[in-house]
């Protein structure tokens, strides 16, 4: 279980790159803010995983915090860049 546990978390981890990558060089804010979302739910699926590995429940409600806050601040921007465009 715990080679398995280490394989995802390393995977979860090599997947942030690309977002990180986006986030430093997308070109909109669109684009920044969506890659920072991909970010969290990758940290949610982190913390998810490193509680299965310990096998304590106070985990499971870090990670849905972590997936409201990501979820609330993608919708707060995307309002926000609807309400900048408007002429």
């Amino acid at each position: 279980m715990d080679t398995a546990v280490t394989l995802i978390q390393l995977i979860l981890g090599l997947a942030a790159i690309p977002a990180l990558i986006r986030v430093i060089s997308g070109p909109t804010l669109a684009d920044r803010i969506i890659a920072l979302d991909l970010i969290l739910f990758l940290l949610a699926g982190g913390v998810a995983v490193h509680g299965a590995r310990q096998g304590e429940e106070v985990f499971i409600a870090i990670v849905i915090t972590v997936a409201l806050v990501a979820f609330a601040g993608t919708v707060l921007v995307a309002r926000f860049i609807e309400w900048r465009d408007v002429p």
